[in-house]
């Protein structure tokens, strides 16, 4: 969504990011060779490889990379077909290097410390710089893979309603999305291990991320103020090039994009295949519209919650997903629960589940109830795995998962 092109109106369409691990088939190594497969393809070295509606293109770390729609869909359920398809192929290219693509949102026993290699190519600059402030050893830096969706706003009208209904969604997302709950060789105690790791991976300059939910702030001019004024005033004394873009500063879960007329969506693990991350992303999408719409309270209601108050719940919700407590009864009211006192994260999405699921593809409802049925990816690995997997099985389960993603079927 650049400037160059037209502002999209809200919800008119989305853009959608995947990422993934290029990791050994036999033994699920990392491989830090995203610029080979690139150069593989292209007969160079680069860091987007355009392939019509999905792009290519590079992270911050040699083992990730991400498929993107080219320009945002109108249609997300469109795009399951084509992402599956950029899945293969990349495959494909990578079967030469007895390598393949792996899915879940962190590798379950890559050792950062040792294996990160980050991206030596293209905008190296500004990786460099992230890498001399933090050391993206770690697993909040160079072992995490994300689905991110990015939705328009024309002009502060319509950022206030949208930031406002991202604001009160964020902290139950990952009880469907939570999918990397090992870390090291084992279970973390975390069903969103990946999300935990973030929340500390910038404890250096915590003004960079703030409280992981973003401020009640509803305009362009007061954004300006409150987040990326002190992100500037951060960065400046390690920034001293002058490369480093405020908007790619802020890493807050959800974070405005002025250049783009955006928010971008940043607390959703990578699923086991498209089609499951893409019925995801389409009931986020008609949630927030129904939010955004006033279904079942006012936008006015809906800013009133401070950050503070929303963090406990998205905490309580990285650890255990769906069967995460919700003791706040005003946070159900959100959603038109008027009477309930208190419920579990999956009682409220199956809640939500109804009430949207009219507006839903049969695509989005099959995965969404499977997701609700047998719980979230993370609960499904972990009721393979064990609490204390051998790294054996770790392969063996991770192998049936990569499958998954070359398939596009869901993990069962």
């Amino acid at each position: 969504m650049s400037t160059k092109e037209k502002k999209y109106k809200l919800f008119e369409v989305t853009g959608i990011e995947l990422e993934y691990m290029v990791v050994d088939r036999t033994t699920l190594k990392v491989l830090p060779i995203v610029d080979k497969l690139f150069e593989d393809v292209t007969g160079e070295i680069t860091s987007d490889v355009e392939r019509g509606d999905v792009e290519w293109s590079n992270e911050l770390v040699s083992h990730v990379v991400e498929l993107k729609t080219a320009k945002p869909t109108r249609k997300i359920a469109s795009f399951r077909n084509k992402f599956a398809k950029e899945v293969k192929a990349i495959n494909k290219v990578l079967a030469k290097r007895n390598a393949m693509l792996l899915p879940t949102a962190a590798h379950p026993f890559m050792d950062p410390f040792t294996e990160t290699v980050i991206w030596p190519h293209d905008h190296n600059e500004v990786y460099a710089l992230y890498n001399r402030i933090f050391d993206c050893r770690g697993h909040g830096w160079s072992n995490l893979q994300s689905t991110h969706l990015n939705l328009p706003f024309a002009n502060d009208a319509e950022f206030m309603k949208l930031h406002a209904a991202i604001r009160i969604l964020l902290p139950i997302i990952p009880a469907i999305s939570a999918s990397s709950p090992i870390l090291d060789g084992q279970p973390t105690g975390s069903l969103d291990a990946r999300m935990e790791a973030y929340l500390h991976h910038q404890e250096k300059l915590p003004v960079l991320m703030g409280s992981l939910i973003p401020e009640a702030v509803f305009s362009q001019e007061d954004y300006y103020r409150e987040i990326f004024s002190p992100i500037a005033k951060a960065m400046a004394p390690f920034d001293t090039e002058h490369i480093m873009d405020h908007h790619f500063a802020n890493s807050r879960g959800a974070i405005a994009r002025f250049d783009r007329g955006a928010i971008e969506i940043r607390v959703i693990d990578i699923q086991e295949c498209p089609s499951a991350d893409l019925a995801i992303a389409e009931l986020i999408v008609t949630v927030l519209k129904a939010l955004a719409k006033g279904h079942w309270v006012s936008t006015y209601v809906q800013r009133a919650w401070s950050e503070h108050d929303l963090l406990p719940i998205f905490k309580r919700v990285i650890k255990d997903a769906g069967n995460a407590e919700i003791v706040d009864r005003d946070y159900l009211m959100m959603f038109g629960l008027l009477k309930q006192e208190q419920m579990t994260a999956k009682e409220l999405w199956q809640y939500i589940f109804v009430e949207v699921y009219n507006d839903l593809s049969d695509g989005c409802r099959t995965h969404i109830a499977h997701i609700l049925e047998h719980g979230c990816l993370a609960a499904r690995i972990l009721s393979e795995t064990g609490t204390h997997p051998t790294r054996e099985e770790l392969v063996q389960v991770y192998s049936r998962i990569a499958h998954c993603l070359d398939t596009d079927t869901a993990f069962v």
